[in-house]
């Protein structure tokens, strides 16, 4: 029996893996990487040890110091998590060898499945559908991938002959410092292909179950960003769910797979599907398969690895659930990862976390208020899983809880997630991975709120200002005329400056016209805007104001009436947009460069993010080199007008 797991991994789905171990009495051991010393699962654990160094290759890829770490804090089973370690056929066996217990399937199984290239021979072999490889493609979009992980990393779309030497080179680079392996492989790309996958569960005795299929079709750099079961295209398509349960069966089979696994398909419109790879781990959207099949498969993972058996069948899935992956991230600005402190995430309506609801919002995060998100990580922060009985209503119930989320001190995808699941077409079930592609980046990633909501917050900021420094009492007024009060704040739209002042009949603000103020306090302010009552949450950080409401969320920087000399830099400079490593230069100082060329790339939260010149001219300065570490708004290059 297994009486204390090591969970070989961090934040949400070691927390995740913790909720598990603590129902069935259970202990829990925790590692971290200096980084992560504050994470909340290194608190939540009964005993945990430092891995030394921030670097995924120095922490949480150091298959030997985890199982040392194993030993040393008595843990008697390791649970290797999403990522990092889990598809790692010699980690299984070094935790094997140690005499700890395995809580995947056998090492072998993990090494058929590891290399993609492979793994499509074996399936075809064994009878399951594939899409051919190719070292040299005649015919064009393919899709280059790596051959050893997945995630979106290594991964580049070609349209080109032209363009294909230098995605792979990229595509290698990435595959290299994102698993340690720099082989890749082209296929064929079906640009408005259906991602389908199929959850397997198979015990020591023989039982394989397919537990049911899930759709993770909206995708960003190859990535999943809302998933959902049951599948809106399997669901319409007759025959097809069968037809895929068998396939996966026969995948499992073939490599005698034991414990949870995912065999991934890409579908057309028709229904025809393809092998894509086999995760032989638990997948992050796990939860949706569990909100619709009311089972809890860590904890089946963990009777598996003791040896206990499935029962014949899997339970039938009933509603219908949805998960969007809510990340630091920026997707109007190309998807920038954000870094820097969450002073405050509450999302309404949440009735469990790590948990299965009977109906109603699940919460998994791995971050808490006040947690730091750093470079050397995925930007994740937290799951929002929705379970309704149709899947409309699973869609708007997470939609609206999502836009009345307060998500303080990082940019988010939170505007884009809810404009997807608003959509007409979402909600018709019309997804494919070109779905934010075809229906246009910039419009699904518009803030929630418009420019009007935003200049009314720069009022409703300033009036809490005022309230919270008892300088200009909002509620009262003054026989003599007073100066109006003027407060400048920056948002995304530009400087928006506030002067108002109160008068006997009230509140009088330039360019609000009809606003009538009725409460105001530090955290709270009531307007009345063109006749109708609006209540206005405010939460004021250093240098950030959040202002919530039903017209969508505004966050403001507080802009100061006087410049400091010493935060101005050279014109021309670029900045970098995040804390990273310069992994490549493409350009020397004395280049004549072009509009969007790309003069090097930076390195941050496992993905390479091409930095490019903003307009042409000669590149004067270049600071920094190769394998350098660089802050936030370092000057990365400068780049003057262009040549006479």
């Amino acid at each position: 029996m297994i009486t204390s797991v090591l969970v070989a991994n961090r934040g949400e789905i070691a927390r995740r893996v913790f909720r598990t171990c603590r129902s069935l009495g259970i202990g829990c051991v925790a590692v971290y990487s200096d980084a992560d010393a504050s994470s909340p699962h290194v608190h939540e654990a009964d005993a945990a040890v430092r891995l030394p160094g921030n670097a995924p290759s120095d922490t949480y890829l150091r298959a030997d110091l985890i199982v040392e770490a194993a030993r040393r804090a008595g843990a008697d089973a390791v649970h290797p998590g999403y990522g990092f370690l889990s598809e790692n056929a010699d980690f299984a066996q070094a935790v094997i060898d140690a005499g700890l217990v395995w809580i995947g399937p056998s090492p072998s199984a993990i090494a058929r499945m590891g290399s993609k290239i492979a793994a499509k021979e074996l399936m075809a072999a064994a009878g399951v559908p594939v899409l051919s490889s190719m070292e040299d493609p005649e015919s064009f979009p393919v899709l280059v991938k790596a051959s050893a992980g997945g995630g979106g990393r290594g991964m580049r779309v070609v349209h080109s002959a032209a363009e294909l030497p230098a995605e792979l080179a990229a595509a290698r680079s990435e595959a290299q410092s994102a698993f340690g392996d720099s082989t890749v492989f082209c296929e064929p790309y079906l640009e408005n292909g259906r991602h389908i996958e199929v959850q397997i569960m198979a015990d020591l005795h023989g039982t394989v179950w397919a537990v049911g299929e899930r759709e993770c079709s909206i995708q960003r750099r190859h990535q999943k960003v809302i998933e959902e079961a049951p599948s809106p295209l399997v669901s319409r398509v007759p025959g097809m769910r069968s037809e895929l349960f068998d396939a996966a069966r026969s995948a499992a089979s073939a490599i005698g797979y034991v414990g949870a696994g995912t065999v991934e398909f890409l579908a057309d419109e028709q229904g025809r599907f393809y092998f894509l790879e086999m995760n032989t781990r638990l997948q992050v959207e796990h939860p949706v398969t569990e909100c619709t099949t009311g089972l809890d498969l860590v904890r089946l993972q963990l009777l598996v690895a003791q040896g206990e058996r499935l029962a014949a069948a899997p339970p039938d899935p009933t509603g219908h659930a949805i998960e969007v992956r809510l990340y630091a991230e920026d997707p109007a600005q190309s998807w920038r990862p954000q870094s820097g402190t969450l002073h405050h995430l509450s999302v309404p309506g949440v009735t469990t976390s790590f948990a299965v609801p009977s109906h109603g919002l699940r919460l998994d995060s791995g971050v808490t208020d006040g947690s730091v998100v750093g470079v050397h990580y995925d930007p994740m922060l937290a799951k929002v899983i929705a379970y309704a009985p149709t899947r409309s209503e699973a869609a708007l119930s997470l939609a609206g809880a999502l836009a009345r989320a307060h998500i303080h001190g990082l940019t988010t995808n939170r505007d884009l997630l809810v404009r997807v699941l608003r959509h007409p077409e979402f909600l018709a079930g019309n997804t494919d991975t070109a779905f934010l592609d075809r229906h246009g980046l910039a419009a699904l990633a518009e803030p929630l709120a418009d420019k009007d909501t935003v200049e009314l917050a720069a009022l409703v900021a300033a009036l809490a200002d005022a309230d919270s420094r008892k300088s200009d009492v909002p509620s009262g007024w003054r026989n003599v005329p007073s100066q109006p009060q003027h407060k400048t704040y920056r948002s995304q739209l530009g400087d928006h400056t506030v002067s108002y002042r109160h008068t006997r009949s009230g509140l009088v603000a330039d360019g609000f016209a009809g606003v009538r103020l009725l409460a105001a306090d530090a955290g709270k302010v009531t307007l009345e805007v063109a006749g109708v009552r609006r209540d206005f949450a405010v939460a004021t950080y250093p240098d950030l104001v959040c202002v919530d409401s039903a017209l969508g969320p505004v966050a403001l920087t507080p802009v100061a009436r006087f410049t400091d000399p010493s935060t101005q830099v050279t014109p021309g400079s670029l900045l970098a947009p995040m804390p990273g490593t310069v992994v490549r230069i493409a350009v020397a100082e004395g280049d004549e460069v072009t509009q969007a060329q790309p003069l090097l790339w930076l390195e941050a939260m496992k993905m390479e993010h091409k930095i490019a010149a903003p307009a042409a001219g000669v590149l004067t300065e270049l600071p920094v080199k190769v394998g350098q570490q660089v802050e936030l708004n370092e000057v990365l290059a400068v780049v003057t007008g262009p040549t006479p």
